[in-house]
């Protein structure tokens, strides 16, 4: 019971955001109307019971002129039934998108602010695979995907069963009181027999039914882990495909591959093992239940007590009764599926929490714009995050305009630092000072380009269009790439295409289009050869004539286009950002 009212907690946080959302309007009256039509086809099926007893006596009696009057009655009432359930169908679509497409703009903005989306990774969450999340889980949530259990069919079947549970047993207590229980030649006056005969049968289903199926909430969510982590081994190879063929790794890649294959083969046997199961149960289940009601009214039939009609109407009110009681047996199996939707859900919302407080709950490093014309380090120590000392840097302040080069061993803390700077990495303590209005910009030594023509992938992150076409083929052609300067409306996947060096010159383009106060190079120019990279920093110097230039490199000839040189030093347990000698950048 704990179980059920975390889940039922659970669902609660995560579906009642929306009906409180700028779209809360639409969305109520969408599913109002959802559950007045359910609430009909209800009332149209009560209706349909009471016609079924008149058609079958009018039958048995052989009444022609009520049989006529009962097919033209059927028919209105199956007409109103086709256009209700048309409607409630186009109603259920229309909210389904609405409510996806705010979920999925939530789920986004939480995942990507603030640079969260990075510190879930450092953090090794458990939101792994987070497109799956937002693609696939959202949609299920709502509206069950494949397996047609989410929460809307699942919230309209709970109600339709209880609405149909208080119909149809007034139905069934009435008829028991009509039909009394025949049995060994006595008559047994047992009020609303017909009513207890279908609970006992429903509750006997719904235990062992739980009994059965309770081991598949977890093992479909270690499936959906195993799948979702294929598919990403998978794209990475396809991402990695290069290097793989260069290393002759395709008997490995194959053997891992398969070793993530294996274990999703291994969990999905055992859920084939446990569904058999289940399915034994509720099939049997449900087979019987279609001759159950018959063989308890069937006494009273032979016996004269009730019509044919009577018989037909008590199977079929039966038959609902049962049915909305059974609602749990026939959907136990994706119900089992949507609670680890659910708990996937839950699993990144929590992880998306955990990234958000790393920032903010102390000790972090604050990143500050301030009044100072210079970037400034205070009393500033960067640690791992499991908080490891990496590196400290104290009172040291790099001024507008000044050409600094950061060297030191690899794995001393260098493009971390860059990353505080950036206000991505919080781990540590101390203070990171921004001048208040300065444009500050990084370079990575693997530069992102998103899959666009070639315009857009260049100027990212600015919105298309934002700068002229021709200003980026110049810059491009500038940057030592004049063919591909040809090919700027082209769209494709450039960091798959171009060479590493291509790449980072392209990197360089979009430093100089964007033209920052402070530019940072992660070893940017790392793939080029040294003619290559004395040429990218002369362009640099000459289209950002005033813009501070901060590079980490290990090149004796970076030396050449710095004027000072900052050097990390190994201090006890950690590194030191210290001055060095520009004439050394090792």
């Amino acid at each position: 019971m704990r179980g059920l009212i975390s889940t039922l907690a659970t669902v609660w946080r995560i579906a009642s955001p929306y009906f409180f959302s700028e779209d809360r309007w639409p969305g109520r009256l969408l599913l109002g109307a959802i559950i007045v039509i359910e609430l009909g086809i209800v009332a149209i099926n009560v209706l349909l019971n009471q016609w079924n007893a008149r058609f079958y006596n009018a039958l048995q009696d052989r009444n022609w002129d009520n049989f006529v009057y009962e097919l033209g009655y059927f028919c209105v009432l199956a007409t109103i039934f086709i256009v209700v359930a048309v409607y409630q169908l186009y109603l259920n679509q229309w909210l389904q998108i609405r409510w996806r497409r705010w979920m999925t703009r939530t789920y986004l903005d939480h995942w990507l602010a603030g640079s969260n989306h990075y510190r879930m990774q450092l953090l090794g969450d458990a939101a792994d695979n987070p497109d799956q999340r937002i693609a696939e889980d959202i949609k299920q949530f709502i509206d069950g995907g494949a397996t047609g259990i989410g929460i809307l069919p699942l919230g309209l079947g709970l109600l339709s069963a209880v609405v149909t549970l208080g119909s149809f047993s007034v139905i069934l207590w009435n008829l028991s009181a009509v039909a009394p229980l025949h049995l060994f030649g006595a008559v047994w006056d047992i009020p609303g027999y017909l009513f207890w005969a279908a609970l006992l049968y429903a509750i006997l289903g719904t235990a062992l039914t739980h009994l059965i199926g309770r081991p598949l909430v977890a093992l479909n969510f270690q499936q959906q882990r195993y799948e979702a982590d294929f598919r990403f081994n998978l794209m990475r190879v396809r991402e990695n495909s290069e290097q793989i063929a260069l290393l002759e790794g395709e008997a490995a890649e194959r053997d891992q591959l398969l070793n993530r294959f294996g274990a999703l083969v291994g969990n999905w046997m055992a859920i084939m093992t446990r569904t058999k199961r289940l399915t034994f149960l509720t099939a049997g289940y449900g087979q019987v239940a279609s001759v159950f009601p018959i063989i308890v009214i069937s006494p009273a039939y032979f016996a004269g007590a009730v019509q044919l009609g009577g018989l037909t109407q008590t199977a079929s009110a039966f038959g609902s009764v049962q049915g909305a009681l059974s609602y749990f047996v026939d959907a136990y199996r994706r119900i089992a599926e949507w609670r680890a939707v659910i708990e996937r859900l839950n699993g990144f919302d929590q992880s998306v929490a955990a990234a958000r407080a790393v920032a903010t709950t102390p000790p972090v490093i604050d990143v500050e714009r301030g009044a100072s014309g210079a970037v400034t380090f205070k009393d500033l120590s960067v640690t791992l995050p499991n908080g490891v000392p990496l590196v400290n840097a104290s009172d040291v302040s790099i001024k507008l305009g000044e050409r600094v080069l950061v060297s030191g061993p690899s794995g001393a803390g260098k493009s971390t630092l860059f990353r505080a700077l950036a206000g991505v990495w919080p781990f540590g303590e101390g203070t990171i000072v921004l001048p208040k209005d300065a444009k500050v910009m990084i370079l990575p030594q693997r530069p992102y380009f998103p899959i666009a023509p070639l315009v857009n992938a260049v100027a990212y992150p600015a919105e298309p269009g934002e700068i002229d076409t021709a200003r980026v083929a110049e810059a491009i052609a500038a940057s030592g790439l004049p063919a591909l300067a040809g090919r700027i409306e082209e769209e494709a996947h450039w960091n798959r295409m171009l060479s590493l060096g291509e790449q980072q010159r392209l990197g360089i383009a979009r430093a100089i289009l964007a033209t920052p106060d402070y530019l940072f190079l992660d070893e940017a120019t790392a793939s080029l050869d040294e003619p290559s990279e004395a040429a990218v920093y002369q362009l640099l110097a000459e289209r950002l004539p005033n813009t501070t230039i901060v590079s980490i490199g290990h090149r004796g000839t970076l030396a050449a286009f710095h004027r000072r040189r900052l050097a990390f030093t190994r201090t006890g347990d950690r590194y030191t950002l210290q001055e060095g000698n520009i004439g050394t950048a090792s």
